[in-house]
C-alpha cells in the first residue's frame, strides 16, 4: 500500500463536525450518538465526504468497497462509484438473497451479526471497508473477516467519524497480520 500523509484541511474537518448532531441517551440511556443525518442533508458537506475518501484511496487499485449496513451504505455505494470498484454490502442477518457467510461480534452495548454473500469477492482481492463511524471496532473487524474467509485484502478502514476514546482503532490493528490503514475525517474526543 502506498504511503500516505494525506490529512483532510483543519477547515474541512470543522465543516464536517459542524454537520454532526449530538443525540443523547440513543440508542440507550449512557450513549451520546452521533448524528450523521445533517452532514446527509448538506450537499456540500456530504460531497465533501466523499471527495476527501476518493482522494485518499484514487490510487490503491481497488477491486471492492465493503459497506456496512446501513449508514455505511451510503457513503460506500458513493465511493464505489466515484472509484470504479464494485460496492460489496455487508448486511444484518436475514437480510441477503442469496448464500452468506456469517460472522458474530460484539458491540459497545450488546452482540450482534454480519453476513456477505459467498461469492462477493476473488481471493487477492485488495478492498476497503467503509462505514460511517469507527467506536469500539467490532462491527468493522466483523466485516473485515468475512472479507479475508474470502482471501481478499483489507487495506484499509475508512470512516467519516472517529470516536477516539473508544480505542477501536487498536482493535482493529492488534490482530491484524499487515495492519492496514485506517482514515477518519473526524476525530472526536470523550465527552464532546
Amino acid at each position: 500500500m502506498h504511503e500516505h500523509n494525506f490529512a483532510p484541511s483543519e477547515a474541512a474537518v470543522r465543516y464536517l463536525k459542524s454537520r454532526l448532531r449530538n443525540i443523547p441517551d440513543f440508542p440507550k440511556p449512557g450513549i451520546l450518538f452521533k448524528d450523521i443525518t445533517p452532514l446527509l442533508a448538506d450537499p456540500r458537506a456530504f460531497h465533501m465526504t466523499i471527495d476527501l475518501f476518493a482522494e485518499r484511496f484514487i490510487s490503491e487499485n481497488l477491486r471492492a468497497v465493503i459497506g456496512i449496513e446501513s449508514r455505511g451504505f451510503i457513503f460506500g455505494a458513493a465511493l464505489a462509484a466515484r472509484l470504479n470498484a464494485s460496492f460489496i454490502p455487508v448486511r444484518k442477518p436475514g437480510k441477503l438473497p442469496y448464500k452468506t457467510d456469517r460472522v458474530a461480534y460484539k458491540l459497545e452495548y450488546g452482540e450482534a451479526e454480519l453476513e456477505m454473500h459467498v461469492d462477493s469477492l476473488n481471493g487477492g482481492s485488495r478492498v476497503i471497508i467503509v462505514d460511517d463511524l469507527l467506536a469500539t471496532g467490532g462491527t468493522a473487524s466483523a466485516a473485515a473477516a468475512l472479507a479475508t474467509r474470502q482471501g481478499a485484502q483489507v487495506i484499509a478502514y475508512t470512516f467519516v467519524v472517529e470516536l477516539d476514546f473508544l480505542e477501536g482503532r487498536r482493535r482493529l490493528l492488534e490482530n491484524a497480520a499487515v495492519p492496514p490503514a485506517i482514515y477518519s475525517l473526524v476525530h472526536i474526543g470523550a465527552g464532546e
